[in-house]
This record gives C-alpha cells, structure tokens and sequence, in this order.
C-alpha cells in the first residue's frame, strides 16, 4: 500500500510539473507569435503565418520531447529503470500511449507508467487544441481578406 501511495506521489509531482510547463510553453509560444507581428490581427503575409505555424510545431514538439525526458529521468532516480536510452524509449512509447510493451514496468512502478500516459494524452490533446485554434483564427483572418468583409483594412481615405 506504501508503494502505492509513492507511485501516486510521484505521478502527482509529474503530472504538475509537466502541466506547469506546458502552460508556461504555450503562454511563450502565443507571446513569441504577437511578438513576431505574425498573429492573424497583426496582418502578416501568408508565408509569414505558414512560418510562424511551423515554429509553433516544432515548440510543441521541444515541449513535449522535455517532458518525455523528465518521465525518463524520474524512471532512473526511482531505480525501475537503469539506462538512458531504454528510459526515454519507454517514456516515449508511453507518453504518445503507443505502448509497444517490449518494456515494461515491474509491479512496483507501474502506476507511475500509466499516470505518464494519460498525462501525454492529455498534453498532447491540448497542444492539438492550441494548434487548432492557431490554425482556425489564421483561417478565418484569410477568409476576411478574401470575402472583402468590412473589417478588412482599406487604403488611404479621400
């Protein structure tokens, strides 16, 4: 039952930290977007935005390969398992909830599995969700321009 509870302790630890960071990452991503004058209200140019898209990707990927190697990590200080490469490949596979099985956890820690995957699908849910809401506000802003709305920007007044 002590197991449990430590297994549970840990995963909570995890869970917040990952959570925390990938806040703090998406925050970052938004903030670096405005900064660059690529979000949609900023008007940049098609091939600005489809750039600014791609930085967003591989922010998300960046995001999610550190906190795969966190799990990794914690995987080696708790002792389940003993080396980097094998730590990050199961982390890997159990964070996208791919789950070859070829690794697995001893009894002991396998709480700890199964709290990293729902934590990566979560994650992973939520930057598809940022993704899409990037992508939907850039459409719309194109579908302004091109429908000629009355929002869109007009030259110089007589």
């Amino acid at each position: 039952m002590m197991m449990l509870f430590l297994n549970l302790a840990v995963a909570t630890a995890m869970v917040a930290l990952t959570f925390a960071i990938h806040f703090v990452g998406l925050v970052g991503l938004t903030a670096l977007l405005r900064q660059r004058g690529v979000h949609p209200r900023h008007h940049a140019s098609t091939l600005g935005q489809g750039a600014a898209i791609l930085g967003v990707v591989f922010g998300l990927f960046a995001l999610h390969s550190l906190q795969i190697w966190m799990y990794a990590f914690a995987y080696l200080v708790v002792g389940e398992l003993h080396q980097m490469e094998t730590a990050v490949y199961f982390s890997t596979s159990t964070f996208t909830t791919v789950g070859f099985g070829d690794v697995i956890l001893s009894h002991k820690w396998r709480m700890l599995g199964v709290a990293e995957s729902m934590n990566g699908f979560l994650l992973i849910s939520w930057s598809t969700a940022f993704l899409v809401s990037l992508t939907a506000r850039v459409r719309a802003f194109e579908e302004r321009i091109e429908g000629g709305d009355e929002s869109k920007p007009s030259g110089p007044r007589a």
